[in-house]
């Protein structure tokens, strides 16, 4: 395909592809099913998306991209979520993780995975927080001791979000001291089928397993696969997670705006008029927020604390709009047995974590106050 020159082409053209493959892409409306069914099925969508061309925009021809501007996939989960499909496989693992492997990996490694993670051949995990090192990223304890071809690493991880499922890990472990916090941290892609790693599902309070302990114990992982610079982890941790408040941000405030306009529309109307105008509010300002962000990503500016504004907007709409689908739904919501209620009940209960996963909401004000705002400590 042809690589578009602006957003608005990229748009236009994708929303034609979506009208000339309505009857193959059809199949991917179901949502529901077992959880490796629905892995299964969104592995096929990204397929059908990378072999189009669509979610190779923006990324090297040496990594098997079209070139162009990144921004300009943004729009592939905004006209999905339109025309009533789910993101594909690992569109949010590859924006989110893929990125910080293509500028820290060696060349030729990150042309052998990279093709794999956007084809949908692969999914990836990200290993940073531990049972004592959530928010405070620089404490964490996993440690990796250099031995002859390369790291051995024994230590646990916490809340690895779908582990049981990913090919590969992009991992922090601490390659100095303790004392050294944040400049003591190595990163690396580790394959998850290594000897040693064991995977435990944690099982949340809506019922999925999503969430994962990983314990290791003497893994093995050979020094090519050092993302970046021994000691220089705690880049690759800013970079990845710049990435994930700002594309993660963008690909949630079109889904929770999807699920303001079913709540809207609801007849007879259950949610106040000026509620659901205060949700709008806030879904906009975060849609604005995080535009800024992958625009500012796309053309390679550095983005900085700004990205705290994005963490602590996408949880607060979230968290408001699940409060009013409660308060209006009501009894509905936590006894219905409808497929309705029970996706209700679910995204209600996810959205308490949302304020959590990511960097905790009280650290997010902390960083707003001291680096965006002044404010002493």
């Amino acid at each position: 395909m042809a690589v578009p020159s602006t957003v608005a082409e990229a748009r236009k053209g994708f929303r034609s592809w979506l009208v000339s493959n309505k009857a193959e892409l059809e199949q991917f409306r179901e949502t529901g099913g077992e959880v490796t069914a629905v892995f299964e099925r969104l592995r096929l969508l990204q397929r059908m998306l990378y072999d189009a061309g669509w979610i190779r925009l923006g990324w090297p021809e040496s990594i098997g991209g079209l070139g162009g501007r990144p921004i300009l996939r943004s729009i592939v989960s905004e006209e999905l979520a339109a025309a009533g499909y789910p993101p594909p496989f690992s569109f949010a693992t590859q924006e989110v993780l893929g990125p910080a492997v293509a500028e820290f990996a060696r060349p030729e490694f990150a042309a052998e995975v990279l093709p794999r993670l956007l084809r949908g051949d692969e999914t990836w995990c990200q290993g940073f927080s531990e049972p004592g090192a959530g928010s405070d990223l620089a404490s964490l304890r996993l440690k990796a001791v250099a031995t002859e071809g390369g790291w051995r690493v024994s230590g646990e991880k916490i809340w690895t979000s779908w582990a049981q499922f990913a090919d590969r890990c992009v991992l922090l472990a601490r390659t100095g001291s303790v004392e050294s916090a944040h400049r003591g941290i190595s990163a690396f892609l580790l394959d998850m089928d290594t000897p040693g790693i064991q995977v435990s599902p944690l099982r949340s309070m809506n019922g999925d397993d999503e969430f994962c302990s990983l314990y290791f114990d003497d893994v093995l992982i050979p020094e090519d696969r050092l993302l970046g610079s021994v000691d220089g982890g705690w880049a690759v941790a800013m970079y990845v997670l710049a990435g994930e408040r700002g594309a993660a941000a963008w690909q949630r405030q079109i889904w929770l705006r999807s699920r303001l306009t079913e709540l809207a529309t609801k007849q007879p109307a259950v949610v106040d008029d000026g509620v659901i105008g205060e949700a709008f509010e806030l879904l906009t300002a975060l849609r604005l927020l995080s535009r800024r962000t992958v625009a500012a990503l796309s053309d390679g500016r550095p983005v900085g604390a700004t990205t705290s504004l994005d963490k602590l907007a996408m949880s607060t709409v979230e968290k408001f709009l699940f409060d009013a689908a409660l308060a209006g739904l009501d009894s509905d919501i936590v006894f219905g047995g409808s497929a309705s209620a029970e996706a209700w009940r679910n995204d209600y209960l996810y959205s308490r974590a949302s304020s959590i996963y990511g960097g905790a909401a009280e650290i997010q004000r902390n960083i707003i106050a001291e680096r965006l705002l002044g404010l002493p400590r």
